[in-house]
Parts: C-alpha cells; structure tokens; sequence
C-alpha cells in the first residue's frame, strides 16, 4: 500500500508516560474517523531525544516536528496534515515564543550530533524487524557469516578504535581477541543492560528504539570468538525494553537469525534474557555475571579476567548496549570510517543522558572530540532560568565534577580522568548556582552506602564513614579537620576497594573539595548553605516591609510557627520551624525570606 503521509509517534518510555501511547491510538483512531486511514501510516518509534519536549510527533514527508503533543491534538494533526495537507503550526517547534518553527535539522539541540548509536531511534518502528532490515540490518551479520573469518571479524573491530561504552574504555576488539585465544568448546556473550547511574537512560532508549541492533552485534561476537549462547543481563525496571527485546528476539528466531544453523551458515546462536534486581553493583561485570548464575551479585578479584574465566568459569565477552549498538556500523560502513570520528584516542561517538538544570534535557549523541561548552550551551541550550552554571557531573556516583574552567575540554576518555572525572556509561548532570556541593556529595555517597555489597571493608566501611562526615558538615555540626579526613578515606577508597563502586565512590567528594573548598568551609565556619539545600542550616524570615498580612503563610505552615494579626506583618518563630519551606512557597509578595 502506497501511503501519503507517515506519522511517527516518539514510543519511549519518557513519552509514553506522557500519553504517547494514547496519542498513537487517537491517531489512528481519528484517521479511520476521517476516511483517509489508506492514506497515512502511524507509527510508534523509540526515543527521538528531544525529551525536554516530548511528547515528540513527526509527520513526513513535509518533516514536520510537532512537540509536547496531547492526546486531543491527534485530531487536528489528522484533519489538517493529512487531510487538507497544512502543518498545525501551534504544535510545530519554537526555540522560545518569538522564534519562528523549525524542521528537525534546524533545530539546535540536534545540529552537533551525530548518530550512529541511536541511528534508528525515532525513525523505525523497533517492534518490526522489516524495518530494521530496510536500513541494513542484519546485512553486518550476513557480512561476518559468509565474508569474514572470525579473526577478521576482531581485527576489523581492533582497527576501528571501539572502546567499551559500559565506562572503563577497553579495547573492545582487544576484549574479543582475549575470549578467542582462551581455550575451551563453550565460551558466552552478555550484554550489560544494568544501567543504574542516577539519571543515566541512554542503554534503556537504545534497546527500546533499535533492539534488533543489540541482537545482531551479539551474533557477530559470537561467531568473532566462538561462542554459540548469550545472556542480556537487563534490570527488571525497563519493562517497555523488555518486552520489546522478547519481540526481537522471537522475530529474529522466525527468520533464522538465531538459533540453530543461522542463514544456512552452520553456525548456532541462541541468546536469553535474565533480569536484575536493581543492584548498582551488578553493573561491575563479575558481580554481573554471579547474578546471572543465581548468587548474590558481589565483585571477585581480577585476573583473571572474564574473557578468560567468566561465566560458569567459562571465556565470557562482556560488552554494554552501547559499545555492541556500535558493531553493525563498524563492520558495514569499515574500520577506517569509523576510526575517523572522534579523537586519536577514543574513536567514534558517545551517548550521554543530558539532565539536570539544563533548558534542553534529552538523550544526544556527539562525536569524541565535542567541547563541553557546546554540549550544555549548544545542544543543552544553557542553564534553566538563566542562572549561572556550577559545574556537571560526569559519570554518575562514581565521576567528579567539572567546573566552568574546564568546559572547552573535548570530551574523551583521558581527558575526563584527567580532570578527575570519568566518561561512565553516559549520565551528564548540569549544575547550576543553586545547587550546594555538599548535599550533592552528600546524595552520591548516599547511594553508595545504599548500593555496595559489603564484601570488601575499603567500600564497606569508607562509604559510610564519608557519609556521616559530609551529613555532619550539611548540618553545619563539621570541622575543618573532617575535610583532610574525607581526602584521607576517600584516597584509601580509591587505592584499596575491590570494584569500581568502591574504587570511585569518593569522587564526587574529592573533586568538589578541590573545586569548592570555601563552600565546605562556609557551611563549617559560618554554619551557612549558599544555596539554601542544606536544611539543617536555612533560616527562613519574613521581611515586614513586604508582607501584607494575608496569613497564607501561617495557613500552609505545619507546625505552625508563623504568628500575625490579618493585614499586618507576620513573624516567624526560628525554635519551632522545621525548615519545611511551605511558607517560602506559598508567599506571593516575596516576603519570605530564605537565607
């Protein structure tokens, strides 16, 4: 059937918790309604990025990019798109009120990217595996099966300068040459789908917009190092991955792309998918790979390394979503294009999960060599409400800080160590000026404590004594001394912990005690948080000249500890208040005062 009009319905989970699920419907619905259901085809895709502005809708071929859709517009998209051939220019994307609309490749927040990851995200339907293969898929396999011998196979991905996405940065051909020349008749492939950094998505997007990619690179690995079964280790909490992964894997079966004698080629590939109980640890691979065979997920020391004895004692790749989305493209596009995007030393491109105080949140994609500077004012669009910028945080509970100073910094593996943070497996969280640096250590060590596994006393014990230091210092109950206490343990974490949970954990602390001292120290010496996040140390007033007396403060007050007569200046009493900030929010005259 020959369609006029194609729809494009952005299905990842942040729009469908926004209705995308029922805009899809209501399109479809509204097309049978308006007698041109022959006319147009709607279809639900993975994550377009843009989240920011999500529910994401794209009409072609006209391109239109209608953003933050509602479920009552699919009938005016339908009527005057399809069936009168207008855009509905009130949904159509506007950097602010008085700019004009933009196609998708005028807009900012996707003109520095570049897709080779996320290539089919927001464009295919990911519960199809004939769109897929429309845009070469399943061709790298065809490719490695009849073309390629395994050792090709790995020196193709050796040149290409693919690292491991998953944070470390191992050579991924380096990885696949070790689990080769390891002896032994059984060796397995997992891929790593236990993302479990606060703010991070982008493997959860990946999987639900392009599983078949996941699939496919897996077989290729397979048949690289020989082996003929693998694991998708993925956290019980991605359900639309899931089961879009399970639709994958029953389509690529029924055409003979996995299983037994895959294409006709004689050689055997079967993969299951094992779900994790949200454990951040299990993200380190030999903690992962104790969970897959039923024990409790806790590092083991290395070497040896898995790709020499991994699971059931077995050679084992272990490779992430994104480091294995990467393989099709590096063996049908060639080594030589691949390795020349990017830096000298970390080729290709990276994900990231761009959140925070950042006016264009979403999941982007940038070649290596990409100056911070141009990913937060550039593609991010700058800090919401035009506050200043404090720093970003790269690499999740186990990356530092980066501040101002540093933001022309291309971005690449080493140069993010260098300044005491780490590329991870992609979160990227933009501070502004009114975060506090103590209760953002504070949260990251919280977590830490939360997620080690206890097995070794460097992690065990340094975690929560790093805790109680920083709770102490928000409390403004710290001294000087605790700061040279936190170096100390944080410096024996990092030296002394089995895994990198432990190894990193004092990162974010480290690198904002290098950064902002003085903000430490305001909080120990004059028991005051700039930013007000720090409870504990807030003091909230009410300025006489501005208060009116319309006793809405006293009204939201729990406790209550606000006192006035109507129509005139209220007071608020410091020994009861509990520092909850109702009356700071619920004041309309700015006469509550939080300091």
């Amino acid at each position: 059937m020959a369609y006029k009009n194609f729809i494009l319905v952005c299905g990842g989970t942040a729009c469908e918790s926004s209705h995308s699920e029922e805009i899809y419907r209501n399109l479809i619905k509204e097309a049978e309604a308006l007698g041109v259901s022959r006319d147009v085809q709607v279809v639900k895709t993975g994550c377009f990025g843009f989240c920011e502005k999500g529910p994401i809708v794209k009409v072609l071929p006209s391109e239109s990019f209608y953003v933050e859709v509602k479920p009552e517009d699919a009938h005016e998209i339908i009527a005057e798109q399809v069936v009168k051939g207008r855009e509905v220019t009130r949904l159509l994307y506007r950097k602010d009120k008085k700019s004009d609309t933009a196609k998708l490749e005028d807009i900012e927040f996707y003109q520095k990217q570049f897709r080779i990851v996320l290539r089919n995200c927001g464009v295919i339907n990911p519960e199809s595996i004939d769109e897929y293969i429309a845009r070469d898929g399943y061709k790298a396999l065809e490719k490695a099966l009849f073309e390629m011998a395994p050792e090709e196979i790995i020196a193709e991905v050796k040149a290409s300068g693919l690292r491991g996405r998953g944070g470390a940065g191992f050579p991924t051909g380096l990885k696949w040459e070790a689990a080769r020349k390891s002896p032994g008749d059984v060796k397995y492939i997992v891929c790593n789908a236990d993302e479990g950094d606060p703010g991070a998505y982008m493997d959860r997007s990946t999987i639900e917009g392009d599983p078949h990619s996941i699939l496919e690179a897996m077989v290729i690995a397979g048949r690289a190092v020989g082996a003929n079964f693998g694991y998708i280790y993925i956290r019980a909490e991605y359900p639309l991955a899931i089961e879009r992964l399970k639709i994958a894997i029953a389509q690529a079966k029924e055409y003979g792309l996995l299983g037994k004698d895959i294409l006709g080629s004689g050689f055997d590939f079967d993969i299951e998918i094992r779900l994790g109980a949200g454990a951040f640890v299990c993200g380190e691979e030999t903690a992962l790979l104790q969970s897959i065979e039923g024990k409790r997920g806790m590092p083991r020391p290395k070497p040896p390394f898995p790709a020499v004895k991994g699971l059931w004692g077995k050679p084992t790749v272990i490779n992430n979503v994104e480091t294995l989305a990467n393989i099709p493209v590096v063996l049908t596009r060639g080594a030589q294009w691949f390795a020349a995007i990017g830096t000298e030393k970390s080729k290709g491109t990276k994900v990231f999960a761009l959140t925070g105080k950042i006016n264009n949140s979403g999941l982007i994609e940038v070649p290596m060599g990409t100056t911070l500077r141009e990913i937060i004012f550039d593609i991010g669009g700058g800090i919401k409400g035009g506050r200043k910028f404090k720093g970003v945080q790269t690499g999740g509970p186990s990356g530092g800080i980066i501040v101002e100073k540093d933001l022309d910094t291309p971005i690449s593996y080493e140069s993010l160590t260098a300044l005491g943070s780490m590329m991870g497996s992609g979160g990227m969280i933009v501070m502004s000026e009114d975060d506090c640096v103590v209760d953002v250590s504070k949260f990251y060590m919280a977590f830490c404590v939360d997620e080690s596994c206890g097995k070794c006393a460097p992690c065990r014990i340094g975690t929560k004594q790093m805790y109680g230091l920083l709770d102490k210092i928000s409390k403004g109950q710290g001294e000087e001394a605790d700061l040279d206490k936190l170096e100390q343990i944080g410096r024996a974490m990092t030296k002394a912990s089995l895994c990198m949970l432990g190894g990193s954990a004092a990162n974010p602390t480290l690198s904002t005690l290098r950064h902002f001292r003085a903000e430490y120290l305001e909080h120990i010496r004059d028991k005051k948080c700039r930013a007000g996040k720090c409870k504990d140390l807030v003091v909230y007033e009410i300025d006489p000249a501005k208060c009116i007396g319309c006793g809405l403060c006293a009204r939201r007050c729990p406790v209550p500890c606000i006192t006035g007569e109507k129509k005139k200046p209220h007071v608020i009493d410091g020994s009861k208040c509990i520092k909850c900030g109702e009356c700071y929010t619920a004041c309309k005259f700015g006469a509550v005062i939080k300091r």
